[in-house]
């Protein structure tokens, strides 16, 4: 959580200094934030790869980590209710077919 936490302080600090400086340049205050919200997407897009790589990282380690401790986890009823909708489409399937060789004659 920190390393995506100061991928977005630095992010949003980007922001604050982009949208100060395009003030004192004479922008207006919304044309000066959308405009220093598109530089600060690009500028982080292309000088923080590694923060959002590393805060990406940690998110993809815990989800596949949560993951793995719910694999061993097995729910029966869906194994029945699996089994149950395999035979009802194994039952339909052939009628299918003797329908489709029926019109083919």
């Amino acid at each position: 959580m920190r390393p995506f936490l100061f991928y977005a302080v630095v992010r949003l600090g980007l922001w604050f200094l982009l949208w100060w400086l395009l003030t004192l340049v004479g922008l207006g205050l919304v044309l000066a934030g959308v405009l220093a919200a598109l530089i600060a997407m690009l500028l982080s897009i292309l000088f923080l790869d590694r923060l959002r790589n590393a805060a990406a990282l940690r998110w993809k380690a815990a989800d596949e980590r949560r993951a793995a401790r719910h694999a061993d986890e097995v729910d029966e009823d869906a194994e029945y209710e699996d089994a149950v909708l395999d035979e009802a489409d194994g039952e339909t399937g052939s009628e299918d077919r003797d329908e489709v060789r029926e019109e083919d004659r």
